[in-house]
């Protein structure tokens, strides 16, 4: 394919979903405690997880508005300290932390394949995080929701930790794997509940269960969900109960501005999806921090763009990254409309044959004839493109390739571009249709992209690295995240070849242990890792690393329930390139 075509291509302008009278106050109480309280140790999203302690909101302002201020706004550090404390409730103070029901200090066949005591010792004590992750919502947020940003969910919830004191919704896919390893079937069937909860409200499942994320979404895995605790548990009812939220989150993905007709040099149609956030101002929860970087572009209308491309690259769940950006060292060049991942589409495919699948166990065998044949057209287009035949890879593709895109031209006729638009750096994303069977089962191809993947230069010593691109953004080298390693490492065990099998149990040890070794020096699971440093947390980014948490537990989990662990393979080795042969 020499040649595509993008039709009807919106850029700039599009939808704006509003938010709540609350939200817009606490984003003014963040920037005053930006100026009170100075930089040191500030999070922005603290300010906005606050709650009412009075159910008057109108009081609450006019009593903020009365502090007194300097010419640059700053409050009395004295004075603003005993505002929040009066009249407000703390971040996370709506959550109510509960264990859950059905957690047991050794559930009955709790990883079975784990034989080395020391591992399994430290396996139970992940285990027992999900303890300090559980909670549920208040009665207040139930009963008086417009006091709240936290939002109202019918069943117990799983957060990842630390300052995400809420639902996620990507990150809760690798917590119900965990959950499922760790015997928690009802826990993990609650956190499909509440997801469904916000489908039947919004129409599709929001980035988190706040009221500043109702302007996006997050990479679409409920279907996944669904389906693993179906395989697990075999629970009809759940399958039932999901199915229509399922169909209406697959309508909002499938149609208006996440989805792109592509015109290929030999007139066929395919249609791919991107990420569109239903936002353009700065993002309350880093609201401050938004405007200061929005600060040097000039016109209203470029700032507006900005922020809808921030909001989007929050939607990717990979906030942030050189991947978004058509000038790494320029955090403005944002594009992430302009480009169609190869993940999102691949989440995409997963769902529609989700669905064809869990329509089928209903009976519904005329819904599932429809998905099926949706899968294999997406496939198609995944193929058409994405798939790098040079690279044994599927690139990213850049609808305008990375060039500014103006309003009237986005809005009108069709674009052609050339088909070297594909982004040709290196990203774990790039082997995530490895994920879906309809890719894995293709043997020639797993082994092709099997010896990319080898001489990527992804493949570091404590895991698989977000890129090849040190831009200072989390995600990126040299940091690995625990959902690109499990999606590659499944991928490649349910190919069924052993010589993918083995890459993927050499992948998944490395992973193990550098979790495990930190765990030791820290006391902690983290949010995220150093794949160049054995036993080393992440950093970069927008925020301090986190702990906690909840999809590096899940993903640690289902490795060492997928693998085990044999007595004598040492677990805090620094040795490589020989663990597999000691299986």
């Amino acid at each position: 394919m020499s040649v595509t075509r993008a039709l009807q291509q919106p850029c700039s302008g599009g939808p704006v979903v509003p938010t709540t009278p609350l939200v817009t106050f606490l984003e003014r109480v963040q920037e005053t405690a930006l100026d009170t309280f100075g930089e040191n140790n500030y999070d922005p999203k603290l300010y906005i997880d606050f709650s009412l302690k009075f159910n008057n909101l109108s009081a609450t302002i006019d009593a903020f508005d009365k502090l007194p201020r300097s010419e640059n706004g700053s409050v009395p550090v004295p004075d603003l300290q005993e505002f929040i404390e009066k009249w407000f409730g703390g971040a996370g103070d709506d959550l109510v932390f509960a264990e859950p029901a059905d957690f047991v200090p050794e559930p009955e066949g709790f990883l079975p394949k784990v034989v080395n005591p020391e591992v399994r010792a430290w396996a139970l004590e992940v285990h027992s995080l999900w303890k300090n992750l559980c909670g549920k919502v208040s009665g207040s947020v139930i009963d008086r929701p417009d006091m709240h940003t936290l939002l109202p969910l019918p069943e117990p919830v799983v957060i990842p930790g630390s300052r995400f004191r809420e639902v996620y919704y990507w990150d809760s896919y690798w917590v119900i794997r965990g959950l499922l390893a760790s015997k928690m079937h009802e826990t993990a069937k609650s956190i499909v509940t509440n997801l469904i909860s916000l489908v039947e409200t919004y129409g599709y499942v929001l980035n988190g269960a706040r009221a500043y994320f109702t302007n996006r979404s997050q990479p679409p895995l409920l279907s996944a969900m669904v389906k693993a605790i179906y395989n697990r548990t075999g629970d009809l009812e759940l399958v039932e109960n999901a199915l229509p939220a399922l169909l209406k989150e697959y309508q909002f993905w499938n149609s208006g501005i996440h989805k792109v007709t592509i015109e290929d040099g030999e007139a066929n149609n395919h249609i791919l999806n991107r990420y569109y956030a239903m936002w353009n101002k700065p993002r309350p929860e880093a609201s401050v921090k938004d405007k200061a970087r929005a600060s040097k572009l000039s016109s209203d209308s470029e700032k507006e763009q900005f922020y809808r491309e921030l909001a989007s690259s929050a939607e990717t769940g990979w906030d942030f990254s050189s991947r978004w950006m058509r000038n790494i060292s320029d955090f403005t060049t944002l594009c992430t409309t302009s480009i169609l991942p190869v993940d999102l589409n691949v989440f995409l495919l997963g769902m529609e044959l989700d669905i064809a699948f869990l329509a089928k166990v209903v009976g519904d065998n005329a819904t599932s004839e429809c998905f099926l044949e949706a899968s294999r057209a997406r496939k198609q287009a995944i193929n058409s493109v994405f798939w790098n035949e040079e690279k044994g890879q599927w690139l990213d593709y850049w609808i305008n390739n990375g060039t500014t895109c103006e309003v009237s031209e986005c809005l009108q006729g069709s674009h052609t571009w050339e088909a070297g638009n594909q982004n040709h750096n290196v990203y774990a994303s790039n082997y995530s249709p490895l994920w879906i069977d309809l890719f894995n089962s293709d043997t020639s191809l797993v082994e092709k992209v099997k010896q990319s993947l080898q001489s990527s230069g992804l493949v570091c010593k404590a895991g698989i690295a977000t890129s090849m691109i040190n831009s200072g953004q989390q995600w990126d080298f040299p940091n690995g995240w625990a959902p690109l390693q499990h999606m590659i490492v499944e991928g490649l065990v349910r190919s069924g070849s052993q010589e993918a099998r083995s890459m993927a149990q050499d992948i998944a040890v490395r992973w193990i242990r550098t979790n495990y070794v930190a765990y030791k020096e820290t006391g902690e699971m983290h949010e995220k890792y150093d794949v160049e440093n054995f036993g080393a947390f992440g950093g970069g980014g927008l925020y301090k690393p986190q702990t906690g948490f909840g999809w590096s537990n899940g993903v640690v989990l289902a490795f060492l329930e997928e693998f085990g662990w044999p007595q004598d393979l040492k677990v805090d080795s620094v040795s490589y390139g020989t663990q597999i042969d000691e299986f």
